[in-house]
């Protein structure tokens, strides 16, 4: 069926409930004449008359009335499921599909998912956890979390937790055995836990900066993992220096059982955002979302 076909058959619908191409055309909101054409159109492709036309009334034919009879259940269960899609604009409910990393889902995401859906029992959220840097919508989802470094640029972004810094830490016996890296050139003598992910051939890269200078250097040592928690465990046996975030670090160099070293060269870099193509037509319930989850410190500082 061609598009104009089905524009036509609503109209003939109309038009036989009002009787008339006058009422018919004021309801449809376009001129008689607009809808006279498109109903000779619709007789000329058919081949055959649908509407008998006197200068007081309009009625279907036989064949029109064979016609209508046939369409009508389908147009009517198309005008009610046009009708359901256009409510989801206005009623705050649904499912959002969020593609995540495991960390930002726990720390950024999840305490303000759990409000939303307390308060609003219509609105079904489900998180995709993964650190892939993956085409949201590929995936079918709503929205992803990044840090801000790897955001792509046709993406609308916003922050949705505060600045982030990066820490070098290992053990006490390994430092006392291989000595204190006082640059992140030092870091070439010495057993690094690296880290590479999972969608990738490279091993991440380790960033440091300070006074403007900026430093990026491989990790080498005999450990290579795709999880943080591992990286952190590597670094607590004495196995050598973990570059993990700050956050992560903070338990274990509070108690004393890993020690920081190089936090000097450890500068501020944007934390996770969500992103997402458009900002037209999303749905209440991702506009909520939206204004729920985003970062309103004015100053967004390390966290």
């Amino acid at each position: 069926m061609k598009r104009e076909d089905l524009g036509d058959l609503m109209n003939l619908l109309v038009i036989a409930e009002e009787g008339s191409f006058t009422r018919a055309a004021t309801r449809l909101g376009i001129s008689q004449s607009a809808l006279s054409q498109a109903m000779r159109r619709l007789e000329g492709r058919l081949g055959i008359r649908l509407l008998n036309r006197t200068t007081r009334s309009v009625a279907p034919t036989e064949a029109g009335d064979r016609l209508i009879e046939t369409l009508r259940p389908a147009l009517d269960e198309v005008s009610e499921k046009l009708a359901a899609v256009t409510s989801m604009r206005e009623r705050i409910g649904g499912t959002i599909r969020i593609l995540t990393p495991e960390r930002a889902a726990r720390t950024v995401l999840w305490p303000t998912i759990s409000a939303i859906v307390t308060e609003y029992p219509d609105i079904n959220i489900e998180l995709i956890l993964s650190g892939r840097l993956t085409d949201i919508v590929g995936e079918r989802c709503d929205a992803g979390v990044r840090i801000g470094e790897e955001l792509v640029k046709d993406m609308i972004a916003l922050p949705i937790g505060p600045m982030l810094r990066m820490a070098a830490v290992a053990s006490s016996d390994y430092l006392a055995k291989r000595g204190i890296p006082k640059t992140p050139h030092d870091l070439a003598s010495h057993a690094c836990v690296a880290y590479r992910r999972s969608e990738s051939s490279s091993v991440y890269a380790w960033e440091f900066g300070k006074d403007g200078k900026k430093v990026k250097t491989r990790p080498h040592g005999q450990l290579i993992f795709n999880d943080s928690e591992l990286l952190i465990a590597a670094a607590l046996n004495g196995h050598g220096i973990a570059f993990v975030l700050e956050s992560s670090a903070v338990p274990y160099l509070d108690d004393g059982s890993l020690i920081r070293v190089l936090e000097d060269w450890s500068e501020p870099f944007p934390g996770f955002h969500l992103y997402y193509p458009s900002r037209r037509q999303n749905s209440a319930a991702f506009a909520l979302f939206v204004e729920r989850v985003r970062y309103r410190e004015a100053n967004l500082q390390p966290g």
